[in-house]
């Protein structure tokens, strides 16, 4: 593909080469982005056909894959937003400075970070899973005693079903705990995500037009802005917030039925 410092070097007129560089960013972005979510699905994919399993992994990986394709379609109609803004007043200056004086905190990004936290919170997990098998597969070539063949390694809480070793939480509390721990992280970034949108998001497109005063601006005065498209940025948020309350609602009964099943119950 072409490079930019090559496209600069085009002859093209002054007048028409920003909108020229301009179009072809907006058509390589989304397919930069889509080969990223792409690339992505393997190691997903893999993740969940690991020789190891536990109670509701499956389940889990697939709330993330949900939620990764949630946020690169919610975040399409937010790739503009700096072309979208518009201000009654002919100075780039003062649009700008009401630009970063209406959106004063980080959206997209604060997403993507947000996400980054809920797949964090899976990787503790498989991270102590994958501790906990090679831990007692350690343990059991030590001791190749008679009972470890007949009855296993005593306090193994693992066994194998179908080739796959699944941890079984009845014989481990400490297990218990490590998973009801990534379920209580995983709900607690969902509840801040929630805040995110409801309190830093959706408060920027609750108006029809916004004052700005951008007098402390030299050359700029109180100006009157718009965002274009709000109907389609607040539908996206609409969309994470109902992914967002799944997944809280989902996690919740699961982490009460954990609790009941495997701590309660013995």
């Amino acid at each position: 593909m072409t490079s930019t410092s090559a496209l600069d070097k085009l002859y093209i007129p002054s007048k028409k080469k920003d909108t020229f560089l301009f179009a072809l960013r907006r058509i390589i972005h989304p397919r930069a982005m889509a080969a990223i979510v792409t690339g992505l699905i393997p190691i997903l994919r893999t993740a969940v056909d690991s020789t190891t399993s536990y109670k509701g992994r499956t389940m889990w990986f697939g709330l993330l894959c949900i939620r990764l394709v949630t946020i690169f379609l919610a975040q399409l109609p937010w790739r503009s937003l700096n072309e979208d803004f518009h201000c009654n007043s002919s100075l780039p200056f003062c649009i700008k400075a009401c630009f970063n004086i209406h959106f004063d905190s980080s959206i997209v990004m604060a997403w993507h970070f947000l996400f980054i936290l809920l797949v964090l919170s899976v990787l503790l997990m498989e991270l102590f899973s994958s501790h906990l098998r090679y831990s007692f597969q350690k343990k059991k070539e030590r001791e190749m005693a008679p009972q470890s063949e007949q009855g296993g390694v005593e306090g193994d809480p693992t066994m194998t079903v179908g080739g796959r070793m699944v941890i079984d939480l009845h014989k481990s509390k400490s297990s218990v705990v490590v998973y009801l721990l990534t379920v209580v992280v995983r709900i607690a970034v969902e509840v801040f995500f929630v805040y995110v949108l409801v309190f830093w998001v959706l408060p920027k497109l609750d108006q029809p037009s916004y004052v700005c005063d951008a007098k402390s601006f030299q050359g700029c005065s109180v100006e009157q802005c718009v965002v274009r498209g709000a109907a389609e940025k607040k539908m996206s948020v609409h969309g994470l917030l109902f992914i967002s309350v799944l997944v809280i609602i989902t996690s919740s009964v699961f982490c009460l039925y954990s609790i009941g099943h495997y701590l309660c119950n013995g």
